[in-house]
């Protein structure tokens, strides 16, 4: 099998200790409706499966272990200082579930060689970045994301936990539903009138890519920042996951890590 070729953001690439990636669904070993490198746990496949998906992933980063997060579309932010809690919560490829999943659809950690994952199938995987600091974050931001502000909130724990600078964060957007997918037939009871502003004109279509560059520009992230890979996951279904598209699919990942300087 070839090895992994995860998509990455140009402006991330240029910053040496920094790993990260967004996997297509190619590469992996599911079948089915789950065909391809299917690292969710929750969609039905084979947790066998699944976990050699996985493993393929770390290994590909050159990474011996993640977090993995139970993602429920709520606001909580998992801040990862000690390496107790990274090593209580890690995966590591080998056994049994870690001891501790993080309740979180965003993280935050300085911590080295941990990666960061945020599974989707539609919703963006949102990846934070600052190198002054040398703190990563990993957001899953899906439209209740967006309309609670996650991303809001987790510029706020990088600066509150570690003292970042929100002009000194890159961010990278990763492919999800576009402005040509992103349907919301019942929009005026789900979506917030203030964000109107991004809706089609003459159709229920809203534009969430703009939707967090403005938040992340909200919070201080200058827009020269900010890299949006620009890819409907409804439309490249040969590429990615998409729930919109399919309802019986797979995750597929987006992850982030620092490494040693010294590797």
């Amino acid at each position: 099998m070839a090895a992994l070729k995860p998509l990455t953001f140009d402006h991330l690439n240029a910053f040496p200790g920094l790993v990260h990636g967004v996997f297509s669904r190619a590469g992996g070993y599911s079948k089915d409706a789950f065909s391809g490198l299917n690292i969710g746990l929750s969609t039905g496949d084979d947790p066998d499966v699944v976990n050699r998906n996985r493993r393929r992933m770390l290994s590909s980063l050159d990474l011996t272990r993640v977090l993995f997060f139970n993602q429920v579309h709520g606001t909580d932010i998992a801040v990862i200082k000690s390496e107790k809690d990274a090593a209580d919560a890690a995966w590591e490829g080998q056994g049994g579930a870690p001891s501790k999943i993080f309740k979180a659809d965003a993280a935050v950690t300085n911590r080295k060689d941990l990666g960061l994952v945020i599974q989707v199938a539609d919703c963006q995987a949102v990846v934070l970045y600052d190198p002054e600091k040398e703190v990563i974050a990993n957001v899953h931001s899906g439209w209740r994301g967006s309309v609670d502000n996650i991303l809001g909130r987790c510029i706020n724990a990088m600066v509150t936990q570690f003292g970042c600078t929100p002009a000194n964060i890159r961010a990278g957007i990763s492919p999800s539903l576009g402005p040509c997918c992103a349907q919301f037939m019942n929009y005026k009871q789900e979506i917030p009138k203030s964000f109107w502003k991004y809706k089609d004109k003459d159709r229920p279509y809203f534009d969430f890519w703009q939707i967090s560059r403005d938040q992340l520009g909200a919070y201080g992230v200058l827009d020269e920042h900010i890299e949006t890979m620009g890819l409907c996951t409804r439309c490249r279904t040969d590429l990615f996951y998409s729930f919109r598209a399919n309802k019986v699919t797979g995750r597929f990942a987006a992850v982030i890590a620092l490494k040693n300087k010294d590797e």
